[in-house]
């Protein structure tokens, strides 16, 4: 796989540490992928610090989603940028899901998921309009968990329109890397450890001035409940790290609708 791709190895890792601590997240087939796998990471990426967040925000975005299944029983689900991701175990139910990302991602994944007739893993660069050719459904929630930052503003818009202009009314959640971490991020980020050096950022999330599409709100990647799972001086020290402000001059998330 190339550098991109590698990055999913990340949240893996992340997502199997806390559940095998029994904290924030329970994710056993994070647990046995990583297992399996066995992807040598390096330096910060491998950081337990790091691992807590990716774990943090995983549940989120799992929080998150469940409720708007819960609003939306016949809704379909886009997962996009789904990596080794096992969300659709964690939350998904008898919804329509589609995993989507690069073919070589979705090759790996084939090892260890099987599609059904309701659960579709969908090859291909979600930039390509025709991607979603074979996606069907009225209402989408559309999940973008880990994917923004390595798009830039043209192909963003392009994808949020071509989502949009599938369905009548969309859902979307999405995290994205603030202007002033994207600078960083040439410097000192824990992706560089699996080779990637080029990603973008974006500060004001009403930019993106696609027809019909409404900014709802920002979500709290890190919230204290979930800081709190933490014990003793990890929690104090996470919580100054990447809890509050201190963490959103780097990365925000926000919520879409159409």
């Amino acid at each position: 796989m190339n550098e991109v791709n590698k990055t999913l190895y990340i949240p893996l890792f992340g997502k199997s540490y806390v559940s095998k601590k029994g904290i924030i997240l329970e994710d056993k087939k994070a647990e046995k992928i990583w297992e399996s796998e066995g992807f040598a990471l390096r330096g910060k990426s491998k950081s337990k610090w790091l691992a807590y967040y990716m774990g943090m925000r995983a549940r989120v975005f799992d929080d998150w989603t469940r409720d708007r299944l819960l609003e939306h029983p016949t809704a379909t689900v886009l997962h996009i940028g789904c990596g080794l991701d096992s969300r659709v175990e964690r939350v998904g139910g008898a919804h329509r899901w589609y995993d989507i990302d690069f073919v070589d991602v979705i090759r790996e994944r084939r090892k260890y998921y099987t599609d059904s007739e309701r659960y579709i893993m969908l090859p291909g660069d979600a930039r390509e309009t025709n991607t979603l050719d074979s996606v069907v459904g009225d209402v989408a929630i559309v999940i973008m968990e880990g994917v923004s930052m390595y798009l830039t503003y043209d192909e963003l818009s392009s994808l949020f329109s071509n989502i949009w202009g599938r369905f009548g009314r969309v859902y979307l959640l999405m995290d994205c890397y603030t202007t002033f971490a994207a600078k960083m991020s040439k410097i000192k980020n824990p992706i560089n450890d699996v080779g990637v050096t080029q990603v973008y950022g974006m500060d004001e999330p009403r930019s993106l001035t696609i027809t019909g599409m409404e900014y709802l709100r920002e979500l709290d990647m890190t919230p204290i409940s979930l800081i709190n799972e933490l014990t003793g001086a990890e929690r104090a020290i996470f919580k100054t790290l990447y809890g509050g402000g201190a963490s959103k001059k780097l990365y925000r998330l926000y919520e879409y609708q159409k």
